[in-house]
């Protein structure tokens, strides 16, 4: 009798341990799921503004130059991104967006151009979808390091090498969504 007890026991445990492996992996998937379309949506955005840069070209060739040059350190952005190389490809996007301004100051008329407002229209819609984006990344990142920190599946954390994620952060003075539009 004790030892059908001790039996039942042990596969009771081994069962929750397969079924919290499982929740743990389920999560781990929405956290890579939600970064990936995380990447989608900025590679989107990056090719507006590749586009963008396109039509500077024939308005300062210098400023075009500059702005290719930092969208060739553009790196794609995948299910095991981690938060700072998103926050490492926004800053790449804040670089050229602040370039386009520039240029727009001084060519008034390239904001004239069907393209440009095109485009422009192209990088507010993918802008606002990465928003999104980083807010259901950081409500599934949340729910998924709630259960590897809690007791008793971050027993069973542990015991596969379950790590915690870090949140996209927004900048204090990123608090309003920034316009290319003059």
């Amino acid at each position: 009798m004790g030892i059908i007890i001790t039996i039942a026991v042990i596969v009771l445990i081994v069962l929750w341990v397969i079924s919290v492996q499982r929740k743990l992996v389920n999560q781990d998937e929405l956290c890579q799921n939600a970064m990936s379309t995380i990447g989608v949506q900025q590679e989107s955005r990056w090719d507006a503004l590749t586009g963008m840069v396109e039509l500077i070209k024939s308005y300062n060739e210098h400023e075009y130059n500059t702005l290719r040059d930092v969208i060739a350190q553009r790196r794609p952005i995948d299910a095991r991104s981690s938060a700072q190389d998103v926050e490492a490809q926004e800053g790449l996007i804040g670089k050229v967006a602040a370039g386009i301004d520039v240029v727009v100051e001084k060519y008034p008329e390239l904001k004239a151009n069907e393209n440009y407002g095109k485009a422009m229209d192209a990088v507010d819609k993918y802008t606002n979808m990465v928003r999104t984006s980083k807010m259901v990344y950081n409500d599934t990142a949340t729910n998924y390091n709630k259960l590897i920190r809690q007791i008793p599946d971050s027993i069973v954390a542990s015991l596969f090498g379950f790590k915690g994620r870090d949140y996209l952060k927004t900048e204090d003075k990123k608090t309003e969504m920034p316009s290319l539009k003059i």
